[in-house]
């Protein structure tokens, strides 16, 4: 794999194909668990991890498995990477495993893995399989870190609050007051908050896809304009 075929999978995953504002995929997960920063990022944290190991363990063994078979066996070994974390998070981050609770083993369920188990990993070697998966979940993680980033600061006036439930009781002091004594906004943490800071991200999205689009026929015109 060539430096540029990396580049591709990357901005593929991170920009083009954004699980989160261009597929609107695993919608559940999303708008449920993008309350605060760190709840959006540690559920998008496990994914990519499911995703990248899933894809690198499943690339192997695509052209053995049986057509009729193919799906149960994926989802019998995203189910095993996905206990393997799970169990991880309940013994070293309880407090997190807790709030985080059903949606940790839904990713074996989740169709932003199983879809793109099947449309890249079953048809790609394993390296590019794992690093296809890693930057879809990347994706997925930053579109739910500024989803949960916006909802917290409007919802609680606060910043990475929580962030002690992933790294510890020293890492209080990593919370950021953005408002200080916010008496909040409860729309910002309920569904329809999600919904409407979901909508704004897709628009935002588009809107940039739109204005570098225009951008590249304006350079294209000028280097036609120079040439003729």
């Amino acid at each position: 794999m060539n430096y540029q075929e990396f580049k591709d999978i990357v901005y593929n995953g991170v920009w083009k194909q954004n699980t989160g504002v261009v597929q609107l995929l695993g919608l559940c997960p999303i708008l449920a668990v993008s309350s605060s920063v760190v709840n959006g990022v540690s559920l998008g944290l496990a994914t990519s991890l499911v995703m990248a190991l899933s894809g690198a363990a499943i690339a192997p063994i695509r052209t053995i498995v049986p057509n009729e078979a193919r799906i149960p066996v994926f989802i019998l070994i995203i189910a095993v990477l996905v206990t393997v974390i799970q169990y991880l998070m309940n013994a070293y981050m309880y407090s997190l495993y807790v709030v985080l609770g059903i949606f940790i083993p839904l990713i074996v369920t989740n169709c932003i893995v199983l879809a793109r188990i099947e449309a890249f990993a079953a048809k790609n070697p394993p390296l590019q399989s794992a690093i296809d998966g890693l930057a879809m979940g990347l994706g997925l993680t930053a579109v739910l870190a500024v989803l949960g980033g916006v909802r917290e600061i409007f919802g609680h006036g606060t910043l990475l609050s929580g962030i002690d439930m992933a790294l510890g009781e020293s890492a209080k002091s990593l919370v950021i007051t953005v408002v200080p004594d916010y008496h909040g906004f409860l729309l910002a943490i309920l569904p329809p908050g999600a919904f409407i800071t979901l909508g704004l991200l897709i628009a935002t999205k588009n809107w940039l896809n739109l204005r570098a689009e225009a951008r590249a026929r304006t350079e294209a015109s000028i280097v036609k304009t120079q040439a003729a």
